[in-house]
């Protein structure tokens, strides 16, 4: 079986390219790359839209299920074991990380994977969001990380 330079089977990464459009088609019918979309979710005190919540919900009904099964298998199908993270405690960066991609999610009304997503648009407004974080992403690996 033929690999990539990274050592992904090329049958594993036509799975991964796919989930990934996949996903995306989901974002985009859903309209979840529509920040007024997420804005009128999060507007509690004006007109409310509550798309984001079936959006939430179709995707739990998907995830509940399938990471319970997950938890019976001993090895994922496409790989040799799991990669789950071990850390399990709240600390000062989870909560502030937390806090900032809120606060940025509230202003925007997009966060990273709808923001890609929505690259296809050609939004000037979405363009300096990608922008602006992938400037956060260098900043948080050239000067926090350190």
């Amino acid at each position: 079986m033929e690999s990539t330079d990274k050592g992904i089977p090329f049958s594993n990464l036509i799975i991964i390219i796919a989930s990934g459009i996949l996903f995306g088609l989901g974002l985009s019918v859903s309209e979840m790359v529509n920040p007024a979309r997420v804005l009128g979710f999060l507007n509690i005190l004006g007109p409310w839209d509550p798309t984001l919540i079936f959006v939430m919900g179709g995707a739990l009904t998907v995830a509940v299920p399938g990471f319970q099964y997950a938890r019976l298998m001993h090895k994922p199908v496409l790989g040799m074991s799991f990669s789950m993270p071990g850390k399990k405690d709240l600390d000062k960066k989870l909560i502030l990380g937390a806090v900032l991609f809120g606060i940025g999610w509230g202003l925007a009304g997009i966060c990273p994977g709808p923001s890609l997503v929505a690259l296809n648009a050609f939004d000037g407004r979405i363009v300096l969001f990608v922008v602006a974080l992938l400037a956060g992403l260098l900043f948080h690996d050239k000067v926090l990380s350190s």
